[in-house]
């Protein structure tokens, strides 16, 4: 409890630094004798963290989560969200469920998996960004393959009430910029409205995601058993009489495994495409620009994969499940290692005011965790 109240306290939101976590991380196992490796991003103001605890002749699992979270802006919590605090059986802070509790309960027994001299090394794998499109930890994966290493599996800890999960949708984000000319309000012929080009392109994705809902095979190990796309941000236009020259949006795809998204991007830059010669016949610099901001693959691991028998194994749940949202198990099994997600707390509870976790899942979490020592437990070949 004290380490997961002590993680919490550090308000790592995505949009500022994590060093302070990760600092602290790297001289707490180093006070147990454990090195760490830290990997930094362009800016020097976040980083990823990797240890190993033990030297075991096997091939080692890998312990994984994010070290940042959502903002609280705007959002009506009723305890302070960066402090711990206990009520009726529920820990509520930030983090909490997503993920904190999940990297707190490994690092705290830190001191017994060392102890326990295990056949095989346990190694910790911390990151950054992931709220925002699983950034940090591809940086992190590249150093693994750079260094040669080949962990035999990993577990995500991403709240799941300690039910293994297989599989998650893939998550890609993009970026449309339109340029179009400004006019006054009363001679729109005059100029080329950013927003509504950017409507029609809206509505064109709008279109290709009720196509998916209407269209494709179903699989109903998901919540929402399709592929989904919608638009999340938009910001165009100086006044309402202006004919407005600059628009962007950003919108998602949410692609079930196996969908091609460089395909599904394509089509919406060439339906984009049709639009600009009416655009150009007006202002010749007349431009629709696409970015893709971040993309992580979807996961997809098979129910009999050694690394999925285990986690069932540790949390005594034959069950597994897939799931909606997205995480960063699909960056690991697409670099070749074996992953599976399973850990405390609700997806339900993250993001939102008031999160919390319950102390009874943070008890399994701790058990599973345990069972790790078990020789018995171990990550077959």
């Amino acid at each position: 409890m004290e380490m997961i109240e002590r993680l919490i306290a550090f308000q790592t939101v995505s949009r500022d630094s994590n060093l302070g976590l990760i600092e602290w991380t790297r001289d707490y196992l180093a006070g147990l004798g454990v090195s760490s490796r830290l990997t930094y991003d362009a800016t020097g103001k976040k980083a990823n963290l990797f240890a190993t605890l033990g030297d075991g002749p096997k091939p080692g699992l890998i312990l994984s989560g994010h070290t940042d979270v959502v903002p609280v802006d705007g959002q009506a919590w009723d305890t302070d969200p960066f402090q711990a605090t206990i009520k009726d059986g529920l820990l509520y802070g930030r983090g909490s469920a997503d993920m904190k509790s999940y990297i707190a309960t490994a690092l705290a027994l830190a001191p017994q998996f060392l102890a326990a001299k295990m056949d095989a090394p346990l190694h910790f794998a911390l990151s950054y960004d992931e709220e925002v499109g699983c950034i940090g930890v591809q940086g992190l994966i590249k150093d693994l393959q750079e260094l040669g290493l080949k962990p035999a599996g990993c577990i995500v800890g991403e709240p799941t009430s300690m039910q293994p999960i297989i599989a998650h949708k893939g998550t890609h984000r993009f970026r449309c910029c339109i340029r179009g000319r400004e006019a006054h309000s009363s001679y729109t012929t005059m100029g080329v409205n950013s927003i509504e080009y950017a409507a029609r392109i809206i509505v064109y994705i709008r279109q290709m995601a009720d196509r998916f809902a209407q269209l494709e095979t179903r699989d109903y190990g998901f919540t929402v058993p399709y592929t989904t796309m919608q638009t999340g941000l938009i910001k165009g236009g100086l006044a309402s009489n202006i004919v407005p020259k600059d628009c962007k949006f950003e919108f998602e795809a949410r692609t079930m495994p196996g969908v091609d998204v460089e395909k599904l991007y394509r089509e919406i830059q060439d339906f984009a495409a049709t639009l600009l010669p009416e655009m150009q016949r007006v202002e010749p610099n007349a431009a629709i620009d696409f970015e893709w901001l971040a993309s992580a693959p979807g996961l997809n691991m098979q129910p009999d994969a050694a690394v999925v028998q285990l986690a069932a194994a540790l949390a005594r749940n034959k069950n597994h499940g897939a799931v909606s949202y997205g995480t960063e198990a699909g960056l690991f099994q697409r670099a070749g290692i074996p992953t599976v997600i399973c850990g405390p707390g609700s997806i339900e509870q993250a993001h939102r005011p008031n999160e919390f976790v319950a102390l009874e899942q943070l008890a399994q979490c701790e058990a599973f965790m345990l069972r790790l020592m078990d020789p018995e437990m171990r990550l077959r070949d």
